[in-house]
């Protein structure tokens, strides 16, 4: 057979039975009578011929290729968000799918490019993502296309999205330091912002500070400052300086994201001030950093494993997809920058 595709006609003809009773066999058949013996002979010659099955055939019997099309920003060339494309590669694995994946870098007629290279090669779907959550306008070429959004939203646009619950990851700060006791002291340390300029804030920022601020709320506790400021470790080391070189004493930080709390960390040291005994800690998204800092820092986990395989079992389940908002649980992993301030204190 060297040379040529081995075909179910081979396979019939090495097992010595009919072209009808192979194909019936190979595709799995089981509502037509075929004895045991006859079976067995299929499927050990196939497996001694290396047969595989013409899968452009099958499609176009099925009308499923079995293949889904991953569309996304920046999130492949992401270290820290690679995890999203295992848990897509592995949930769709797991229903034998393959995933064709492609990037845009952000350049809307690229985009619109590479959806058409994956609908002209008959996608069952498409996911489309983006790096940070954000509203997009998904290219017109995916209108009535099955279709899922993956950390973004589009209102307006006929598919559910798929986001972390980033609300609820400011609630579980806010908790965190009121279960350690903190009611007073507390600044928010990056605000809404991560860029300058962007209207409204980033969409993770707005969210996690409405949730934070709610469940202080609640409990009686306000914010003692919110400064507002871009996501960096320079940002973090900045702004807590100027805090403390004003005269502020905070007793804990709420910091936006764990680069600006390495910065915090920082400058809390250069002024003799120690986490967690005279300032706690919280952050969100458990980059690689925040195990290593010392203290270890407690952060909301940005789940992008779930994110992707969340996305992925959507897309491939058996109802219509319909619109709304799936949002994904940010864990929270607790280490040792949080504590009672009413531990002893090393300040000055």
């Amino acid at each position: 057979m060297s040379g040529r595709r081995v075909t179910m006609a081979d396979v019939a003809r090495s097992a010595g039975v009919s072209p009808t009773t192979a194909s019936f066999v190979l595709s799995g058949r089981t509502d037509m009578r075929i004895s045991e013996a006859s079976r067995d002979k299929v499927l050990e010659a196939a497996k001694m011929l290396g047969y595989r099955p013409n899968v452009t055939a099958r499609s176009l019997r099925t009308k499923s290729t079995q293949t889904i099309g991953f569309v996304s920003d920046t999130i492949t060339t992401t270290p820290f968000a690679g995890e999203v494309i295992r848990g897509a590669l592995e949930a769709a694995r797991a229903r034998d799918h393959l995933l064709f994946i492609a990037e845009t870098g952000g350049n809307r007629a690229a985009e619109a490019g590479l959806v058409n290279g994956l609908l002209d090669r008959q996608v069952d779907a498409v996911v489309y993502a983006a790096m940070f959550t954000r509203h997009v306008t998904p290219p017109s070429e995916l209108n009535g296309r099955r279709v899922v959004l993956l950390n973004c939203l589009a209102p307006g646009f006929d598919a559910p999205s798929v986001i972390p619950d980033e609300t609820e990851a400011g609630r579980a700060a806010g908790r965190v330091l009121l279960a350690a006791g903190h009611t007073s002291g507390i600044w928010a340390i990056g605000g809404h912002r991560a860029i300058p300029a962007t209207p409204g804030g980033v969409f993770a920022g707005n969210e996690r500070m409405r949730g934070l601020q709610e469940v202080l709320r609640d409990s009686g506790v306000a914010l003692d400052g919110v400064v507002e400021c871009q996501w960096g470790p320079d940002d973090g080391y900045r702004e807590v300086s100027q805090i403390l070189a004003a005269g502020h004493r905070p007793r804990a930080l709420v910091c936006s994201t764990d680069r600006v709390s390495f910065g915090a960390y920082q400058a809390l040291a250069e002024a003799g001030l120690s986490i967690p005994g005279d300032v706690s800690v919280v952050s969100y998204d458990d980059q690689d950093i925040a195990s290593w800092l010392r203290p270890a820092l407690t952060t909301l986990a940005l789940p992008h494993y779930e994110l992707g395989r969340v996305a992925m079992e959507l897309i491939l389940g058996d109802e219509p997809l319909g619109t709304g908002e799936h949002r994904v649980p940010m864990p929270l992993r607790r280490r040792a920058s949080v504590a009672c301030p009413c531990r002893g204190s090393s300040r000055r």
